[in-house]
């Protein structure tokens, strides 16, 4: 159980603007408190003078990581995977699958419904079946199919209310009225793994489509006669753009262009990690495809297509301030707010404000990971 405690002296990060030899005052009933409990005895002070105090992390796009997949693994292993993205600092992950048969994904989708229902994750991301043979990545092209909107459903319904989210590819057969009917249902629907013109592209943005799945990658470049998808989901106020700030999957004029453009407010970064992510180089498997990971970087085995990433957001974070010099409180948006605005539980989690789950990431001077509070209990105490 939580005790309660004062986090002091911390440039502290909110919503409004960063407080210098801020605090933020944590209930023992793992909620942030506007005011310190009547039994001072019971309040635990850290002193964290030098450090930073940051919300949690959000991470809408994770198929694993610490040896396990979200994609393949049991019950047990999925949790080892979100245990160490706890460490590095995201306390809420949406678990993403990749591309397989109809059946399995919806056996994948039960499970991890049950985990979402005890708190665990929050909730189930579809990467693929629905997207093109053209830009597939590091996907099975036997396995990938037409977004038929019956099709579709039955994923939706597989999760049992915690579906939130499905990358498609909207130009293909059925992706406009699959959009629409995502959209209808509560479900995000992001654009990716796309050979979609720009008109294409703006066709599917008016039809309820809401992300670009991790920007610049798995879609047309930008060309200045054809502009293509990363154009239209750019421009558009209604898109949130992922991106995987690794320095592996962006340049950094890439990174730069996304951000400044879209602005602070339609980011939301992602790690898109695989199993090797906090856990090191070697052979994995991303769903039913082979992937080696030398130096930190996945590919396939046959073929050499990036296969996700072996990011954690505290890196990413670090990499946002220190590489890109983005404002942190900039960072701050991206990596928990306005993901937590895109799956409906800001009211609960992104920001460091009274009533909202203890969620705490605490970064030392030079932006390094030195503690995670989840719920108010640490998972790694400074």
């Amino acid at each position: 159980m939580a005790t309660s405690k004062v986090l002091a002296g911390a440039q502290v990060v909110l919503p409004t603007g960063t407080v210098p030899n801020g605090r933020v005052i944590v209930s023992d009933t793992g909620r942030i408190a506007g005011s310190a409990p009547a039994d001072a005895e019971a309040i635990e002070t850290i002193d964290l003078t030098g450090h930073w105090l940051v919300p949690g992390f959000v991470d809408i796009h994770n198929h694993g990581g610490g040896g396990a997949s979200f994609t393949s693994g049991t019950a047990e292993d999925i949790l080892q995977g979100v245990q160490t993205h706890r460490l590095h600092g995201t306390t809420t992950v949406v678990a993403s699958t990749v591309t397989d048969d109809m059946d399995a994904l919806a056996q994948r989708a039960g499970l991890l419904s049950e985990l979402a229902e005890q708190g665990d994750i929050a909730g189930v991301h579809f990467e693929g079946p629905f997207i093109s043979p053209c830009r597939k990545g590091a996907h099975s092209e036997a396995l990938l199919r037409h977004p038929d909107p019956a099709e579709v459903r039955k994923l939706i319904d597989a999760a049992r209310g915690h579906a939130r989210m499905v990358t498609l590819a909207a130009e293909l057969p059925g992706g406009i009225d699959s959009v629409r009917l995502l959209a209808e249902h509560g479900v995000i629907a992001a654009i990716g793994h796309t050979d979609a013109t720009y008109e294409q592209t703006k066709a599917a943005i008016d039809a309820g489509a809401t992300v670009a799945t991790h920007l610049y990658n798995a879609m047309p470049g930008l060309g200045h006669r054809a502009p293509g998808p990363i154009a239209a989901l750019l421009e558009d106020e209604r898109i949130t753009v992922e991106l995987i700030n690794d320095g592996t999957h962006l340049h950094p004029a890439a990174f730069e262009l996304a951000f400044h453009h879209a602005g602070a407010g339609r980011v939301a970064l992602i790690t898109d990690a695989m199993d090797a992510a906090g856990f090191g180089d070697g052979t994995y498997l991303l769903g039913p495809l082979e992937v080696e990971v030398k130096e930190g970087v996945a590919r396939l085995t046959e073929g050499g297509s990036i296969a996700g990433s072996t990011l954690t957001m505290d890196r990413a974070f670090k990499r946002s301030v220190t590489v890109d010099k983005l404002p942190v409180e900039d960072v701050v948006a991206a990596i928990s707010a306005n993901p937590a605005k895109l799956l409906g539980q800001y009211d609960r989690v992104g920001s460091l404000e009274s009533g909202k789950d203890a969620d705490i990431v605490v970064l030392d001077a030079e932006f390094t990971l030195k503690g995670v509070l989840r719920k108010g209990d640490w998972v790694i105490e400074p």
